[in-house]
């Protein structure tokens, strides 16, 4: 089976536990205010190949994914293939071989739950905590999200929280609050993870001739982080 993929890291270590193989899926529908990779969006970008191909290149490194590592489908959004991406999971957990999967949770149909039988563990963003906000900076929606979310629990799924904090927009005491409930409310999520803003990614933007709509927005600074951890475990 052939799917279209931007690019491939061969180790990466934010992306999941270990060290990880990380395949950037092309395409996606979200138009997230953040996002770092526009040259993802385009469904007809990137490079075709077939799942053989790229079991064969991520087997080279398996050596380096120790007890914890393995592979990361991240995007774009990986759900829009997922036909490709359950293939790819059926062939990798033949080979002893970790899966992880970086989506955004905003599709939920039969070829994704498909997916999920091959699916060790989930990151998924989750990227604002109401709905309004979420449709204004993503054109998605949380519902769609936490539909994605019950399913996971309901498989027993590993599944990881993130979010990306944006100064004056998600930053609040509140959404942090709203966030940590819902990750209690959820028995799967083993972990969450608050990721500070950056804006690297506005040189992409450039060069696609596409304004990035938060180039006026701060960096979120340590300060921020540190206050809303705080707040995420717990404490204020």
């Amino acid at each position: 089976m052939t799917g279209r993929i931007h690019s491939f890291q061969s180790l990466g270590t934010v992306d999941g536990p270990g060290v990880r193989c990380v395949i950037f899926m092309q395409g996606c529908p979200l138009r997230c205010a953040c996002c770092h990779n526009p040259d993802t969006w385009d469904f007809s970008g990137g490079k075709e190949i077939d799942t053989t191909q790229l079991v064969a290149k991520v087997l080279r490194f398996r050596q380096y994914f120790g007890k914890n590592g393995g592979v990361t489908v991240s995007g774009g959004e990986p759900l829009m293939q997922a036909d490709f991406v359950a293939q790819l999971f059926k062939e990798l957990k033949e080979n002893g071989i970790n899966t992880s999967l970086d989506t955004s949770g905003c599709v939920l149909n039969s070829s994704v739950r498909k997916l999920l039988d091959y699916t060790d563990i989930v990151l998924l963003d989750h990227k604002f905590s109401d709905e309004k906000s979420y449709f204004t900076y993503t054109h998605s929606h949380l519902s769609d999200a936490e539909a994605f979310l019950s399913e996971l629990d309901k498989r027993g799924i590993r599944t990881w929280l993130r979010r990306v904090i944006i100064p004056g927009i998600n930053d609040d005491e509140e959404s942090i609050i709203k966030l940590r409930e819902t990750a209690k409310a959820f028995p799967c999520v083993e972990k969450t993870e608050l990721l500070p803003f950056r804006k690297l990614c506005i040189e992409k933007y450039e060069a696609l001739d596409i304004p990035f709509p938060l180039a006026d927005v701060p960096e979120a600074g340590k300060g921020t982080m540190d206050r809303l951890n705080t707040i995420l475990n717990g404490a204020k």
